[in-house]
């Protein structure tokens, strides 16, 4: 069974759900299980879709 991680797309709006204060990310890409998301206030980060359930902020 797939997750929505596997289903991110780069320009898909998301937020961390443990981070609130890193805000608003913009999925820059998903592969292989790594999502990298650029963060307004964390920057880009490089995530283990593994280990942590984005989620999509539906705008």
């Amino acid at each position: 069974m797939r997750s929505l991680n596997d289903m991110l797309e780069p320009g898909m709006l998301v937020r961390h759900p443990h981070q609130p204060d890193w805000g608003l990310g913009q999925v820059q890409s998903n592969i292989a299980g790594r999502v990298t998301v650029n963060f307004e206030n964390a920057g880009k980060v490089v995530l283990m879709s593994t280990h942590v359930m984005l989620e999509l902020v539906h705008r």
